[in-house]
């Protein structure tokens, strides 16, 4: 006896917790409040579809469940238009909002890669200009260094040619100044008078 009383006392008191959970009015339509389990009880209002509403108790014999609105009103109403799914009255408006901060979240990714682009594509012009003159900068170095290559045969050209000049004129002014000597030691000996030696002999 004891315990069957403990079960029902545990059953009174966990039932309204069973209950306390927010249910929702069925979307698309609005239901009856009566004043007791059937439609034969006096209609005391109605309810719309989607609107929160708190469990009292159920009669499944009646189908029928006993509710108190967001008025506040305590009724019945048809167990069948009652279900535990959030209503797309307070669905939508989340729908939206998340769908709101996903186009935004789209938008931002799609500036930002926008603007990523532009830095690669501006960098990429960038590096094809640097590239570019150094290309440029590169045959202009080519160029330079055959004009010096060339200068410098040239002139190395030039200079073998003066030494060879050079050394021709050493050979002719020392052929010059060796004639003029030996044609001068020829000549002084009848240039200069000769003298007699006394007692008969050259001077």
């Amino acid at each position: 006896m004891k315990k069957l009383f403990c079960l029902v006392l545990l059953a009174t008191f966990f039932a309204p917790m069973t209950y306390a959970r927010d249910f929702y009015i069925s979307d698309n339509l609005f239901t009856y409040l009566h004043s007791g389990p059937g439609n034969q009880y006096r209609i005391i209002g109605s309810v719309d579809a989607g609107e929160v509403i708190k469990i009292l108790t159920s009669n499944k014999s009646a189908g029928f469940s006993q509710v108190v609105d967001s008025k506040g009103r305590k009724g019945w109403v048809e167990s069948k238009y009652v279900t535990a799914n959030v209503s797309m009255s307070i669905r939508l408006p989340q729908l939206e909002k998340e769908l709101s901060s996903v186009k935004d979240a789209l938008a931002n990714a799609r500036k930002t890669s926008d603007t990523e682009k532009a830095g690669l594509v501006s960098s990429l012009k960038v590096s094809n200009k640097q590239i570019s003159d150094l290309e440029t900068n590169y045959r202009n170095l080519n160029q330079q260094l055959s004009d010096s290559q060339a200068e410098a045969r040239e002139l190395r050209a030039k200079l073998d040619t003066q030494k060879d000049d050079l050394l021709l004129r050493y050979f002719m002014y020392g052929g010059g100044v060796a004639g003029l000597g030996l044609l001068f030691g020829l000549l002084l000996p009848h240039l200069i008078p000769r003298r007699k030696k006394k007692n008969g002999g050259w001077a």
